[in-house]
C-alpha cells in the first residue's frame, strides 16, 4: 500500500483525534496559565494546528469565528517573513486586515521545526484580550469609525525572539499609542499564556513526529484534510441552489446567493450585493466571512470530522473588495467579527432554507474604567430547523464562549449580577418553535462606562418556512432613582452606583406552519 495515495481507516480515525487532542491540550494550558477573566473563566480563545503551508489542520471545538480564519494570519505571516521564521520565534498578529477579526484577538503563532530548515508545521493561539486600548473600555467600542479608535494593532509582530520573550518592545507599543492599553501587565501575562499553550503543542507534535515518523505525520495532515474536502462535497450532493438577504439594524445588508454545481461537486458562494464598506463598525473582515462559511457547511456535516481547511475546496467564497464583508484599511471593523459574522450564518442557513434565524448577535456588553476592563457575550434563543425546536439561552453559531460565573464576577469586579432568567416567549413559533432568549441585569456599584454593541432590536430574526420571527431584543438601563433609560442597539453610558444595566436577548425563529 502506499501511504501517500490510500490512507489506512483506522489510522486515518486515529490521526484526526491526535490532531485534535493537541489544540484541546493546548486549550487546557491557555485556560490554566491566562489571568484575564474573558480567557480562564470565558473561554474566549481557540487553538489550532496548520500545516507547513499554513492550512488547518485541526483545532479543538472552541470559538468558530477564530477557527475559521486563523489559517488567514498564518499565511499572512508565511508570506510576510518567508524566510525569515527561525526555530524558538513566536509571532503576534490581530490584524483585521492581514487575517484578523477584531483588535481584541490576538493570535500567537509558533512555528514547529523539529531538526528542519525550514518549518513543518504551525501551532497557533488566538485569545481575546480584555482590553487592548481603544477609545473606550474593554476595547469594544460601540461608536468608533476607524481602526485606531478601536486599539492597538500587531501586524506579525516578533513576540519571543530565539526563545526570549521581548517584553520591553511589547510594552512601548501597548503605552505608546493614541489610546494606549489600560492593563498592560494582564495583556503581557496572557500574551506569556498563549507563548506557554504553543509550546505544549510544539512538545505533542514532535512527540508524534517522534512516534510515528515525519512521513506519516505529514501524510495524515493532508488525508484528514481530503476527507474533509469529500464530506463536504457529500453535503453538497443534496443542496439546492438558493439565495437570502437580510438587513441588520443600521439598515446595511447582506446578500447572498448560492450556486450548487452537481456535476464537479462545488458550491459558489457569492456575496455580490451585499452593501458597500460603512462608515461605522459592523464592517466584517474577510476572514470573518470566510470563518462564517467555513463554520456552516461544517456544520450541515455528520461524519466526526475536525474542522478545516479541507472543508473549503470545494467552495468558491465572491466577496466584491470594499463591501462591508471585505472592507479596507482604515474601517472599523469591532462589531463585524462578532455581530456582522452571525448575521452572515443566519443568512447561509436562510439562503439553503436549512433552519431559521437564530438571535443573530452576540449582545457585547463591555464595562470598566482605568482599573476594571470585562466583556461578555450573552446568550439568546437558536433558530428551529426541519424537525427540530430551536434551544433557550444558548450562545449560538460564531461564539462559543460561556459566561462568567456569578461569585467570580463579583469577586473581580464591582457589580452584582442582579438576575438571570428566560426570556419566556421571546422565541417564534411555527410546527417548530424558536428558542427563547434572556433577560441578565447587572448592578454597578461604583461609576463606570459601560457599552452594548447588539443587533436585532430593530428587525427580528427571521421564521423559515412559515414560522413567525423571534422576538427582537432590548437594551435599556434602570436609574438609582427608578427612571428607565431606552437604548440603541449600539450604545455607551455612564453607570452611576446602583444603576442597572438590563439586556433583554433575542429569540429564534420558528420553522414551518
Amino acid at each position: 500500500m502506499n501511504a501517500k495515495t490510500q490512507p489506512d481507516p483506522v489510522r486515518l480515525e486515529i490521526f484526526n483525534n491526535l490532531y485534535q487532542f493537541i489544540a484541546e491540550q493546548m486549550g487546557i494550558v491557555l485556560q490554566n496559565t491566562a489571568v484575564s477573566v474573558n480567557i480562564k473563566e470565558r473561554l474566549d480563545f481557540s487553538c489550532a494546528i496548520f500545516d507547513s503551508s499554513g492550512s488547518l489542520v485541526a483545532n479543538a471545538p472552541h470559538i468558530p469565528v477564530h477557527l475559521g480564519s486563523m489559517s488567514e494570519s498564518v499565511l499572512s505571516l508565511i508570506k510576510d517573513k518567508q524566510d525569515h521564521i527561525k526555530p524558538d520565534n513566536v509571532y503576534l498578529s490581530n490584524n483585521p486586515y492581514n487575517g484578523g477579526t477584531h483588535l481584541p484577538d490576538v493570535t500567537a503563532i509558533t512555528p514547529v521545526f523539529s531538526n528542519s530548515l525550514t518549518p513543518l508545521f504551525y501551532v497557533a493561539s488566538r485569545g481575546h484580550q480584555a482590553d487592548i486600548g481603544g477609545i473606550t473600555p474593554g476595547s469594544m467600542p460601540p461608536h468608533s469609525v476607524n481602526i485606531e479608535e478601536e486599539g492597538i494593532l500587531f501586524d506579525n509582530f516578533l513576540l519571543v525572539e530565539v526563545g526570549k520573550f521581548r517584553e520591553h518592545q511589547v510594552r512601548e507599543i501597548l503605552t505608546n499609542h493614541k489610546y494606549p492599553a489600560r492593563n498592560i501587565g494582564q495583556n503581557i501575562a496572557d500574551f506569556k499564556a498563549q507563548i506557554a499553550a504553543n509550546n505544549r503543542g510544539v512538545q505533542e507534535l514532535q512527540k508524534m513526529v517522534d512516534k510515528y515518523g515525519l512521513q506519516t505525520v505529514q501524510d495524515y495532515m493532508q488525508f484528514v484534510q481530503d476527507n474533509a474536502e469529500e464530506s463536504v462535497k457529500k453535503v453538497i450532493d443534496v443542496l439546492q441552489d438558493g439565495e437570502f438577504t437580510v438587513q441588520l439594524d443600521n439598515e446595511a445588508k447582506i446578500a447572498i446567493k448560492i450556486t450548487i454545481d452537481k456535476n464537479n461537486r462545488t458550491a459558489t458562494i457569492d456575496f455580490t450585493g451585499t452593501s458597500p464598506q460603512l462608515d461605522n463598525n459592523f464592517n466584517a473582515p474577510s476572514a470573518v466571512t470566510q470563518a462564517a462559511v467555513l463554520y456552516v457547511f461544517r456544520t450541515l456535516v455528520t461524519d466526526s470530522i475536525p474542522l478545516n481547511a479541507g472543508c473549503l475546496k470545494p467552495l468558491s467564497i465572491i466577496i466584491p473588495e470594499g463591501c462591508m464583508l471585505n472592507p479596507v484599511y482604515p474601517a472599523a471593523v469591532v462589531a463585524g467579527n462578532v455581530e456582522t459574522s452571525q448575521q452572515i450564518s443566519n443568512c447561509l442557513y436562510g439562503a439553503l432554507g436549512i433552519m431559521a434565524a437564530s438571535q443573530g448577535t452576540m449582545n457585547n456588553f463591555t464595562f470598566g474604567n482605568e482599573k476594571y476592563q470585562y466583556y461578555e457575550t450573552i446568550c439568546g434563543g437558536s433558530g428551529a430547523g426541519n424537525n427540530y425546536h430551536g434551544t433557550d439561552a444558548v450562545q449560538t453559531h460564531m461564539t462559543n464562549s460561556r459566561l462568567t460565573d456569578p461569585e467570580v464576577l463579583e469577586l473581580r469586579y464591582p457589580v452584582l449580577l442582579e438576575s438571570f432568567s428566560i426570556r419566556k416567549n421571546s422565541g417564534g413559533k411555527g410546527l417548530y418553535n424558536g428558542g427563547n432568549g434572556v433577560i441578565r441585569k447587572v448592578r454597578f456599584l461604583e461609576e463606570m462606562t459601560a457599552g452594548i454593541l447588539s443587533g436585532n432590536r430593530v428587525n427580528s430574526p427571521f421564521g423559515l418556512q412559515g414560522g413567525t420571527p423571534g422576538k427582537a431584543g432590548k437594551n435599556y438601563v434602570m436609574k438609582e432613582d427608578g427612571a428607565v433609560k431606552q437604548l440603541d442597539s449600539t450604545a455607551t453610558e455612564t453607570m452611576l452606583s446602583g444603576d442597572i444595566f438590563v439586556l433583554e436577548t433575542p429569540g429564534g425563529g420558528g420553522f414551518g406552519k
